[in-house]
């Protein structure tokens, strides 16, 4: 996610978006990414002190504190105190990888969506969004802005859909590519399709399609409660690489 934004955008405060570095002995060793998200980078604890006590200096902007699941949490508890109570916590969210062929036949049904596509993918979107996250992007501007980072992923061919009779029954979108990794974010079954082994044969596809044309290497993480999820994903062949944390504002 950083490596992305930063190369796509740059940074500085006039581009919404820091990075400060932490440089014992005159190297960067760790560094901290503010700006919609916060995310500490190679922060061991004591890169973790030094980075929170700048940032208590400065006022909360971020939505969410995301990222290795010990340096999350530690600069959380150092930040607290100015930043304010968090209204979620998720301390254990595995992340998972895989860098080869599924081990389940992936759906033929997955293509990357169209602009044609944004009217029936709004809501899927929207949904997940809400479901995930406990708050609506439709707030406060009515999802305009929400809706302008979908069409960004339609763009990019990073928006995959399984549309039947205009309905979304499966979605999911490359979120980040950096290097030689795509990550997998925004995962969603329609209601209705739950429970059925929808996801797996989806997933399988997202993965080939991925690996096609992003990166070699798909990753993403989940909450460690999702357990069909978790099974699911494990099913397809991916296997645990780390733990993420999120704190949610």
């Amino acid at each position: 996610m950083v490596l992305e934004r930063t190369a796509i955008i740059g940074v500085g405060a006039a581009l919404g978006a820091e990075v400060w570095g932490w440089f014992p002995d005159e190297e960067l060793e760790a560094a901290l990414y503010l700006g919609a998200n916060v995310v500490p980078i190679n922060a061991d604890d004591k890169a973790v002190a030094a980075l929170a006590s700048r940032a208590r200096l400065t006022p909360r902007r971020c939505s969410s504190i995301v990222g290795p699941a010990r340096s999350v949490l530690d600069f959380y508890e150092a930040v607290r105190p100015a930043w304010g109570d968090s209204r979620d916590v998720r301390p254990h969210q595995p992340m998972l990888a895989m860098n080869g062929q599924p081990r389940v036949a992936p759906d033929p049904r997955l293509r990357a969506a169209v602009m044609d596509d944004i009217d029936v993918l709004f809501p899927a979107c929207v949904a997940m969004f809400t479901e995930e996250l406990g708050i609506s992007p439709l707030v406060p501007d009515g999802g305009a802005a929400y809706r302008r980072r979908v069409a960004t992923l339609i763009q990019q061919g990073r928006a995959l859909v399984v549309i039947e009779d205009d309905q979304v029954l499966f979605k999911a979108e490359v979120g980040v590519v950096a290097q030689d990794v795509a990550q997998i974010q925004g995962v969603w079954v329609d209601p209705e399709h739950r429970g059925r082994h929808v996801s797996e044969p989806c997933m399988a596809a997202v993965v080939e399609l991925t690996r096609l044309r992003h990166a070699p290497v798909v990753s993403l993480y989940v909450n460690d409660f999702n357990q069909p999820a978790l099974a699911s994903y494990r099913k397809v062949g991916f296997e645990q690489v780390g733990e993420f944390a999120t704190v949610l504002f």
